[in-house]
């Protein structure tokens, strides 16, 4: 990687909200398939840790498809969409979970974490030419 996350922190420190690609183990054959989900939290929630994310997983459907899917193929894209400026941030990594993270190291709510290790990114400025209005955050579990 030639670029350094260092420059495109603004983006991934000011998200609230990114969606997480990952893939079904390659011998499930047809029956799997590609998922594209959802993870939010708080600004700030996620951190930079040199050529890597630190992402903290809080409580959702209970379906653990992405994290199953990344159990089996660890490969994993990542897109963050600043909703103010219309700029795309894209991520291309490997993923290793932490089941059973400190305490210390979580937010509240936070029951596990992952980890990306960075492959490759892209920013692309003004991609989106839609304009978003923040409404409110999404109320605790």
């Amino acid at each position: 990687m030639t670029e350094s996350l260092d420059n495109v922190s603004v983006s991934i420190d000011a998200s609230d909200t990114f969606f997480v690609a990952s893939r079904s183990r390659a011998d499930v054959g047809s029956e799997g398939g590609l998922d594209m989900s959802h993870r939010g939290g708080k600004p700030g929630f996620i951190r930079i840790e040199g050529d890597g994310l630190f992402i903290p997983d809080f409580k959702g459907n209970r379906f653990f498809n992405t994290l199953g899917n990344l159990l089996g193929d660890n490969r994993t894209g990542l897109l963050f969409i600043d909703f103010e400026t219309g700029d795309l941030l894209r991520i291309t990594g490997t993923v290793a979970i932490d089941w059973n993270p400190r305490a210390t190291e979580m937010p509240a709510g936070a029951q596990r974490s992952w980890r990306v290790d960075v492959a490759r990114f892209w920013r692309s400025r003004g991609a989106l030419p839609f304009v978003w209005e923040f409404g409110e955050y999404a109320p605790p579990r």
